[in-house]
């Protein structure tokens, strides 16, 4: 018997071949925003060792090194755990009072007749305007320290609510109406995402003012702190230690900061912006 011949079909795709991809290294980022402090501490340190900067006006970076070595055994960690308390608590009463304030003033067009002039005014009032006041009312205790702080966090934050909320897509609200969400559900389930990118923003510089705020109070009265290391140094006329104290405050608002921004892009994760793309 003759085999059978069997019929192939003549357009017949080639197989393809299967490429594997082999994971990919992580590439090194390197630390670009280290790039300016470096330079500028190489600069600084050659010119003082130089002679072209006096030493006593302006410190080599390797002698504010030593005096920060020197304070971490002469009483420095309890200066910053006091400053770090008074902003934290000064913090967390401003903003408090900022987010329920700014709902109710975003939320109630009588709320915001009667409250947004005056919180408008008061936010014009500069910080050490308010310090011989509080003095004069509350003492030298801490009291004053957490009020000043809680003004400096309040008014950031209360903006941030009030046009986070203001800015919410009518839309989106219609939206909710017509699913018949009550007024709380409406508000968590809508008002809230939406104006979080403000609102987060808001909470940002409310936290950064809230250590410029700490360092005016305890310029006038404290007895710890690193507002206190600053006036000690200049009464002594030690420049190595208001620069150790100006360093500690740069650091201590840059990391609260950074923490404030990895809380921000955790919580926004969900949004399709220009920011996010990189993450998908």
């Amino acid at each position: 018997m003759k085999p059978q011949s069997i019929d192939l079909p003549v357009n017949v795709p080639a197989p393809r071949k299967l490429h594997l991809r082999l994971p990919l290294r992580p590439r090194l980022r390197l630390p670009l925003g280290l790039l300016l402090p470096l330079l500028a501490l190489i600069a600084l340190e050659l010119a003082v060792r130089g002679g072209l900067v006096p030493p006593n006006l302006m410190p080599a970076p390797s002698e504010i090194a030593a005096t920060l070595a020197w304070l971490a055994h002469n009483g420095l960690p309890g200066h910053l755990a006091s400053s770090c308390l008074r902003v934290a608590g000064g913090f967390a009463i401003g903003a408090s009072l900022a987010l329920v304030l700014g709902a109710a003033v975003a939320l109630g067009p009588r709320t915001e007749r009667l409250l947004d002039p005056t919180f408008q005014a008061l936010r014009a009032i500069p910080s050490l305007a308010w310090v011989p006041l509080l003095l004069l009312w509350f003492g030298i205790d801490e009291t004053p320290k957490l009020i000043l702080i809680a003004i400096g966090a309040f008014f950031p934050v209360y903006m941030g609510v009030v046009s986070g909320i203001r800015g919410v897509d009518r839309k989106l609200i219609e939206v909710g109406r017509l699913y018949r969400l009550a007024p709380l559900a409406l508000a968590r389930r809508v008002l809230l995402p939406a104006a979080l990118p403000a609102l987060l923003t808001g909470l940002r510089n409310g936290l950064s003012l809230a250590w410029m705020f700490m360092v005016a109070a305890e310029l006038i009265a404290a007895s710890r702190g690193l507002g206190y290391l600053l006036s000690d140094g200049r009464e002594s006329s030690r420049a190595d230690i208001m620069l150790a104290a100006i360093v500690l405050l740069a650091l201590l608002g840059k990391f609260s900061d950074t923490g404030m921004g990895a809380l921000e892009t955790r919580l926004l994760s969900w949004r399709d912006s220009y920011a996010n793309q990189g993450a998908r």
